[in-house]
């Protein structure tokens, strides 16, 4: 008896959800930084359309993790643990990989390091997160054993997204987040500068509420980013 007043419960919440989702449009929203929207998301557009044609995706940006609990959105994607979240469902989707990165022109300017301990002497890029742990420079040399005194001068940015671009303007190096600049080194728009990878050991995981249904729709999308990783 319990388990069929659960089922039904279940079915009511999702039904409810469904006609949330219809009176909203259909849209179904995904909350993410700028950076993954333009990095992952964006080169990946054109097969969610072709393979989900029937759902409309609305993406959220914010220099910050955004509550989806609280700004009742159902899905969203954050770097970390899923520990970290007690209130959410997770599902991984990559691998937090550091590496550092430099635009084709640069190169042909300046070449690329030959150790890394030449890579102070070039321009290098600071991330300077306000609201999201990023790993930094220095975090970067220790991970490759190496003790680097003078990392901190150069350029620094707030936002990966701009980071990325001024990279790949020809203004110096910075470090690259594997799953975001994949596609960009397939492309030859980045090089790798050297090697050396950092692993943090955290990852990027989709994430939804453990207390709210999905609809049909978000739970199409939220597998269809899973499938991806």
């Amino acid at each position: 008896f319990h388990a069929d007043v659960s089922l039904g419960l279940s079915h009511i919440r999702r039904s409810a959800e469904d006609l949330r989702q219809q009176a909203t449009g259909g849209h179904v929203t995904l909350a993410a930084s700028t950076a993954f929207a333009s990095f992952w998301m964006m080169p990946r557009l054109q097969q969610f359309r072709d393979e989900l044609p029937g759902i409309d995706l609305r993406i959220q940006t914010a220099d910050r993790d955004l509550d989806i609990i609280a700004e009742d959105i159902p899905l969203g994607v954050r770097g970390g643990e899923p520990r970290e979240w007690p209130d959410y469902h997770s599902l991984p989707l990559a691998d937090e990989e550091i590496f550092p990165v430099a635009g084709a022109s640069y190169v042909a300017r300046f070449g690329l390091p030959e150790t890394v301990e030449d890579l102070p002497s070039h321009r290098l890029i600071h991330l300077e997160e306000p609201f999201r742990d990023a790993a930094s420079w220095d975090e970067w040399f220790q991970s490759a054993g190496v003790d680097i005194t003078d990392a901190g001068r150069g350029l620094r940015i707030n936002d990966y997204a701009l980071v990325i671009q001024a990279v790949m303007e020809g203004q110096g190096i910075a470090l690259g987040w594997g799953h975001l600049t994949e596609r960009l080194l397939a492309s030859g728009l980045l090089v790798r500068a050297t090697g050396h990878t950092m692993t943090t050991g955290k990852g990027f995981h989709i994430i939804w509420s453990r207390n709210r249904e999905l609809s049909d729709n978000a739970r199409k999308v939220r597998d269809w980013l899973a499938a991806q990783a």
